[in-house]
């Protein structure tokens, strides 16, 4: 006997007042469905997020120039923070290679001021507390056996001025990644 039949056996008010319960409960438990990330050559998904500041970015801002756009789990983490700084260490050569670096995550403006401010970021980090633009990258995911839910995997997108995806790194490493995205965006531009 499945639980509905239990429940409507059990009271009929019972049935009426629980089944809409349990049919929100199994709609939030289920997986959201996600987006497949946009592979090269392929448009880049546009976007408009608010940085660290409280101004508002979007990918059509940076028209004719390379877009480094990397997601990331959580300001402030270990890793993340690896990342971040690696970039910041680097920030010269992306900008002798005219690209842009714009950091991603579901954490609040807030939380990106600090970040930012305590590890003394020269690029922007976006927030995407809604989670759309990470979902629209395939970049959304969680991480049950920490208790982290709805964040941003780690990865990476080179994005050619015309604003095409010109390569995609997912679930990268934190270290080194930076010199391995120069790299590829000076081979990407020979």
């Amino acid at each position: 006997m499945t639980l509905t039949q239990t429940l409507s056996a059990w009271t009929p008010r019972a049935s009426r007042l629980l089944l809409p319960l349990l049919a929100v409960a199994a709609t939030l438990a289920a997986p959201a469905a996600q987006a497949k990330a946009p592979e090269a050559g392929q448009p880049a998904p546009a976007f408009r997020l608010q940085d660290q500041t409280g101004e508002w970015r979007s990918l059509a801002d940076y028209r004719g120039k390379w877009v480094v756009l990397y997601f990331y789990p959580k300001d402030g983490t270990p890793g993340c923070t690896t990342q971040a700084c690696e970039i910041r260490d680097d920030i010269f050569a992306f900008r002798r290679a005219n690209a842009v670096v714009l950091g991603v995550s579901v954490d609040a403006v807030d939380s990106k001021k600090g970040f930012a401010e305590e590890n003394n970021l020269p690029f922007p980090v976006l927030a995407d507390s809604t989670t759309e633009t990470t979902k629209a990258y395939g970049a959304l995911t969680s991480y049950p056996q920490y208790k982290l839910y709805n964040i941003s995997r780690r990865d990476t997108f080179i994005i050619d001025p015309q604003g095409r995806v010109a390569r995609r790194y997912e679930n990268v490493n934190a270290e080194g990644h930076s010199k391995m995205v120069l790299a590829e965006l000076a081979r990407l531009q020979k």
